[in-house]
């Protein structure tokens, strides 16, 4: 297997003025999780997570202000928020369609659920449409196998789909402004 090298050493980090990691968030991670944990390492994915709350995902300027604070390494940082799914290191739409792609789902017909979506957005999974609203991922299991085939819209759970129902759920979103469901923003 060929090593991938990353330009780490060249990269340009986009600063805005304004700090992600504002001082009220700093404030509760000294007074809130720093007290839990023996070193402040173990306070980098809670922080992590504070960030990704707030924004929606981990810019690069944010991962330098969270190394600083913690006193780590950048790399540290990058290599942890890069290392988990979880986290979002570009922007994602305001609105995430996960679409369950477990065994129980692919059983149930996932494949139709995300070929809607897909053919409803103009998009594929992973992609994010043109007007920032909707990101459409596959998620491994969302622990609702009795009701597949499923997806998450956001955070609410959208059971027994079919290709029309969830279509249905992203005209309502159209429909309502954006404004439905929409978490984490």
């Amino acid at each position: 297997m060929a090593w991938i090298t990353k330009p780490s050493a060249t990269t340009k980090v986009e600063k805005r003025p304004e700090p992600y990691l504002t001082a009220s968030m700093k404030d509760e991670l000294t007074r809130t999780y720093l007290p839990r944990y023996e070193t402040k390492h173990a306070a980098l994915l809670p922080a992590l997570h504070m960030i990704q709350h707030e924004y929606g995902w981990v810019p690069q300027q944010a991962m330098l202000e969270v190394a600083e604070f913690l006193s780590l390494p950048p790399s540290e940082v990058i290599d942890t928020a890069s290392f988990y799914e979880e986290y979002w290191l570009k922007p994602k739409g305001k609105h995430l369609i996960s679409v369950c792609r477990s065994i129980a789902c692919e059983f149930c017909g996932h494949e139709a659920i995300t070929q809607a979506v897909k053919d409803r957005l103009g998009i594929d999974v992973g992609e994010t449409t043109d007007d920032g609203m909707f990101t459409l991922i596959e998620l491994e299991c969302l622990g609702s196998c009795g009701t597949a085939p499923v997806a998450l819209m956001n955070e609410e759970l959208l059971e027994c789909l079919t290709p029309q129902a969830v279509v249905k759920a992203i005209d309502e979103i159209y429909a309502g402004g954006g404004k439905k469901h929409s978490h984490g923003h």
